[in-house]
């Protein structure tokens, strides 16, 4: 047995690690380990390259999370790294892995994932269900490992006939719902976010950065959690102060706050758009601001056990589990709730008082009439007189 082997292997992982500690605000740091465990030095190499083309966080981060998946499932079901590009036949296992039918699962027990692959992901915390996946995620996931292989500059056999075929057939067979769910069951409207900050009400370092946290991501228009753990200072432009009553324009006059939106799901780095704070949320983010001594980077940090601000941003999971502990806190059910509940909620408070969709939509930054009018509609039949005819 070669003795140096395991010591070439530890030197490639450390070598990996560094090479991802470059892409640091983009992948968790818990994540990076894993990855550079997993992953192929082609792989980080890849990942790298896609950072200095200037590929947004958000899609890098996802492509490296698909690509980290789809490692560990070759490894796991064949033996062996992801081949590149991927030969047709490897594609159709993956499909067939992922999309299949329980109740011939039930009499095939060959049918579906194979057991030893499925406690093998299930082991590495890559694998949750014991279902097929959603039809989504599969494709998803095909979308990434199609683009990755252009990114090496190769050719993929992903408009191959007999893939197209065999996912079509896949989707069919999958008992899962073929529309897209709702992110989260519950939206938290005013009367919940009013919950949420008495849950954060104290004048700790964590609860002073949570409530501004939650305001902000509402009074935005329902920002994502990416955009909230990726928001800086230099986005924050200072307005002159405005009405308090809009009827009223030499009344009591209240600060304003412009966020430049940069680069998010629905907008570019180089375009003007932007969303404005009003009211209190300026006052209690300044205050965040003020109190945390943050001048310039992250606007929403890390705060250790013992209180201390870290210098890193919030990940977007981390925006997750703060409004989950928050929901907790106020004595709801975290699994009903969340990040996405404030986006939804934002819609259904604006509906519930009467505000016009398109100004709505100006604030929340929609693209799709369609989407946001979801949450309009909701509220307006839960609100209106059409259920209520029997009462």
């Amino acid at each position: 047995m070669d003795l140096r082997l395991p010591k070439l292997a530890s030197d490639q992982k450390l070598r990996r690690a560094e090479a991802l500690d470059a892409l640091e605000s983009v992948l968790p740091f818990d994540r990076r380990d894993f990855l550079a465990d997993i992953l192929t030095d082609d792989d980080v190499a890849t990942l790298r390259h896609l950072a200095r083309e200037g590929i947004g966080e958000n899609s890098l981060r996802a492509l490296a999370s698909d690509l980290g998946y789809l490692e560990a499932w070759s490894l796991a079901a064949t033996g062996f790294p992801l081949p590149w590009p991927a030969p047709e036949a490897l594609l159709i296992k993956f499909v067939a892995h992922h999309l299949w039918d329980p109740a011939k699962r039930e009499t095939d027990f060959s049918h579906g994932m194979p057991a030893e692959v499925a406690i093998t992901l299930k082991a590495e915390g890559l694998l949750r269900s014991d279902g097929p996946h959603a039809p989504a995620t599969v494709r998803r996931r095909l979308s990434s490992w199609s683009t990755l292989t252009k990114w090496r500059g190769l050719v993929g056999n992903f408009n191959a006939p007999g893939l197209h075929s065999a996912l079509k057939l896949a989707v069919r067979a999958s008992a899962r719902p073929r529309g897209r769910g709702r992110k989260s069951r519950k939206a938290v409207t005013a009367d919940i976010l009013a919950a949420l900050l008495q849950a954060c009400a104290s004048d700790r370092l964590v609860d002073v950065r949570d409530r501004a946290l939650l305001l902000v991501a509402f009074a935005s228009g329902g920002r994502r959690r990416s955009e909230i753990s990726a928001l800086r200072v230099e986005q924050l432009v200072e307005e002159d102060p405005v009405p308090a009553d809009p009827k009223d324009p030499e009344g009591l006059r209240i600060p304003c706050l412009k966020i430049r939106l940069g680069r998010t799901k629905t907008t570019q780095a180089d375009t003007d758009a932007f969303v404005l704070l009003v009211g209190r949320p300026v006052l209690v983010l300044q205050d965040w601001l003020e109190r945390a001594g943050i001048a310039e980077g992250a606007v929403f940090r890390g705060i250790d056990r013992w209180g201390n601000l870290e210098k890193r941003a919030l990940t977007p999971q981390a925006v997750n589990l703060i409004l989950k502990r928050r929901i907790a806190e106020a004595g709801l059910d975290p699994q009903a709730f969340s990040a996405h509940g404030l986006r939804s909620g934002y819609l259904t408070e604006t509906a519930r008082r009467g505000i016009s969709l398109p100004e709505a939509m100006q604030q929340s930054q929609h693209r799709s009439v369609q989407q946001a009018s979801n949450y309009y509609n909701e509220a307006e039949r839960t609100l209106g007189r059409a259920a209520r005819l029997m009462v």
